[in-house]
């Protein structure tokens, strides 16, 4: 998404359509944080843009992809701990023998 910086007196503002504003999950008054593109980044096109970004009431959604190269980004200490939740009842077990 992109939003077009406007001079208002001696303040700049910057627009964002009700659409992007509802998409994002913003509200009037609401504190938001401006990340400019790079220059080479907007003289290069659409080309080197990344995907945009969904948001869920203000907060970014990430995807697993995402969430993983993070992760391993981060190194071995920030990876979740293995859970041993027990052996598997109920609906968890897979028949393999089952037709269905």
């Amino acid at each position: 998404m992109e939003a077009k910086l406007e001079r208002e007196g001696p303040d700049y503002t910057v627009r964002l359509s009700a659409d992007d504003v509802r998409t994002l999950g913003l509200v009037e008054g609401q504190v938001v944080e401006v990340l400019p593109k790079p220059l080479a980044t907007r003289e290069a096109g659409n080309a080197a843009s990344p995907p945009a970004r969904r948001f869920v009431n203000g907060f970014p959604v990430f995807t697993m992809a995402e969430m993983v190269e993070e992760a391993r980004r981060l190194g071995p200490d920030f990876e979740p701990p293995t859970v041993d939740w027990g052996p598997d009842v109920g609906s968890e077990i897979i028949n393999d023998d089952d037709p269905y």
